[in-house]
């Protein structure tokens, strides 16, 4: 055998080993990295992508998940905005604005209902956001939360910010607020409503984003949802349905397996044991995933 087809016989031998070793295959199939944007804050937002991380399901639905955090809600839609991450789940009022800013945003499916959005008051005689006339009213501006008050408050003939006095609070800062007698109410979602609860037995729910809007549309509506980028999905044309798949494992993790991810909650988020278990047994937190284009995920 000449020296030429020693180098032949021997080259196609390493082809073929690393064939049988699935290297090749290996890289083929590499993973693809969606990055998606979560808040330092003590909200449910963190806690779907500490989940899904936490029980594998990124690697199950065959994506790599990088979780990128910011310190404020502002800065959280900022970094979908310019392309920092793939994916958020956030206010289909919020994706309508940046839709019209000419971000290339695409809702892919349906998320948290908006029952865990309450505002709460301490004053047994408001009763209601009528009853806020004249008052104050503690409400992050920069979350979709403030977007469906006002419309709920204008559909009502109240001016919020004129009628109620606003006063820009985040989540935290808004319930503190309220403790400290500073404003007359504060809008809250879980995981704060459900410490509120256990803490507060005197404060009460003068609104529920769920029953608000259903009165005022027809429809329960959504809190938050999952977006993704234009260019993402060009990028990974299969993002959106693996992206999915795994939030309905997490969603299903929240409902069926409350305990180990109450458990995450502790660990990740510092939240109270037994605070995501009240959430969902309370049912202000339920997470629904159904892709968007379902058509009475699409109409709602």
């Amino acid at each position: 055998m000449s020296s030429m087809s020693r180098r032949g016989v021997a080259a196609l031998a390493v082809c073929l080993a690393l064939a049988v070793s699935g290297l090749p295959a290996a890289q083929a199939q590499q993973k693809p990295v969606i990055k998606v944007s979560s808040l330092t804050l003590p909200v449910f937002n963190p806690l779907v992508w500490n989940v899904m991380k936490a029980r594998g399901f990124d690697a199950k639905h065959g994506f790599t998940l990088d979780i990128h955090p910011y310190p404020s809600i502002a800065a959280f839609y900022a970094g979908f905005a310019t392309g920092e991450t793939d994916v958020l789940i956030g206010g289909p009022t919020i994706f309508v604005k940046l839709a019209q800013q000419g971000v290339p945003v695409r809702i892919i499916g349906s998320g948290f209902t908006l029952a865990d959005l309450v505002i709460f008051a301490k004053d047994p005689k408001i009763k209601s956001l009528a009853d806020l006339k004249g008052k104050q009213l503690a409400i992050d501006m920069g979350g979709s939360q403030y977007q469906v008050v006002k419309i709920y408050c204008a559909a009502k003939g109240i001016d919020l910010g004129k009628d109620i006095t606003v006063v820009n609070a985040n989540f935290a800062v808004a319930r503190a607020q309220l403790e400290a007698g500073r404003v007359d109410a504060a809008l809250v979602i879980e995981p704060l409503a459900s410490i509120i609860t256990k803490q507060h037995a005197d404060w009460h729910s003068i609104f529920n984003g769920a029953e608000g809007w259903k009165e005022i549309t027809g429809e329960a509506g959504w809190e938050i949802v999952p977006a993704m980028r234009a260019d993402s999905i060009k990028r990974v044309p299969k993002a959106p349905q693996m992206l999915l798949a795994a939030l309905q494992d997490t969603a299903a993790e929240f409902e069926n397996n409350t305990a180990a991810a109450d458990k995450i909650a502790n660990e990740t988020l510092k939240l109270p044991p037994g605070i995501l278990t009240a959430a969902v047994e309370s049912k202000r937190l339920q997470m629904i995933v159904k892709p968007a284009w379902d058509p009475a995920v699409k109409k709602s």
